[in-house]
């Protein structure tokens, strides 16, 4: 029988790398800890990584022990009974921030890495069910960190196709549309950026399933991310990678080349 996954993983494992962080610092290693605590050395290990929650009265031991002045006990206190986003959106995130490259395929919306202030705004107002506003704010300062990348001292290459309505999507104001299309033709000339759109007329789309990213990591593996309206997805297989990959190639061949898209950009904002 398959464990039933924990709702708030990301955040147990986020509590067990700040034990970590704070054994180190006290240099003690994970027995010798385990061993002041009378516990397994497993128990320590599997706290750390996730596997296992730090329990209230051992949250408050080690504090004591390594000198964490109630900071692990709050944590404890204040875990959230369900993530944020689920553990493997968090592992694509990490994986973003170091990509060497990037390629992003979007159909409904400017890729999150293109989009503007207030066209993030808007974009997470249209969402059913509606965020609260603390939980929207928090949501827009996520996605404006993620384009921190763009600004990298070695950017990665990033490419993006993205399918012509997007870009004709009355989603906002006037002023709204007008800022990100002028945002997009900017972007459109950095040296490490393509862009190309996919326009309305053409008789071949290989992206009809849906929205996804590829991105290759430090090491050179290839890992891939989905979504769709059931969730997410973080793809690691390399055959299903290999698929998405094939149909990204097939989608850059369909979509118009680089200078045709700028122009396209430019005729939108032109009748804006």
């Amino acid at each position: 029988m398959t464990p039933a996954h924990r709702k708030n993983q990301s955040a147990m494992r986020m509590l067990g790398r700040q034990l970590g962080a704070a054994r180190r610092a006290a240099g003690l290693s994970q027995p010798a800890l385990a061993a002041k605590l009378s516990v397994n050395d497993e128990t320590i290990a599997s706290i750390e990584q996730g596997r296992r929650p730090l329990k209230f009265d051992i949250a408050e031991r080690c504090d004591e022990l390594l000198g964490t002045k109630g900071t692990l006990a709050a944590g404890v206190m204040n875990l959230p009974e369900i993530d944020q986003f689920p553990l493997w959106v968090e592992e694509y995130m990490d994986q973003e921030k170091v990509a060497v490259t990037l390629s992003w395929y979007d159909a409904m919306v400017v890729p999150g890495l293109l989009q503007t202030e207030a066209y993030v705004r808007t974009v997470l107002q249209n969402r059913v069910p509606a965020y609260e506003e603390e939980e929207l704010e928090g949501m827009l300062r996520l996605r404006l960190n993620r384009q921190e990348i763009l600004k990298r001292k070695c950017p990665p290459t990033l490419s993006f196709v993205v399918w012509e309505p997007a870009l004709l999507l009355h989603i906002g104001t006037e002023t709204v549309r007008r800022e990100q299309m002028r945002y997009l033709r900017e972007v459109a000339e950095l040296p490490f950026v393509s862009l190309q759109v996919l326009p309305l007329d053409s008789p071949l789309h290989a992206g009809v399933a849906g929205p996804f990213a590829i991105l290759e990591t430090p090491d050179h593996q290839t890992l891939a991310y989905t979504e769709s309206q059931r969730g997410s997805q973080l793809v690691s297989d390399p055959e299903r990678v290999s698929r998405l990959a094939r149909k990204y190639a097939m989608l850059r061949t369909q979509a118009l080349n680089i200078q045709y898209s700028k122009g396209l950009l430019d005729r939108l904002l032109g009748e804006q």
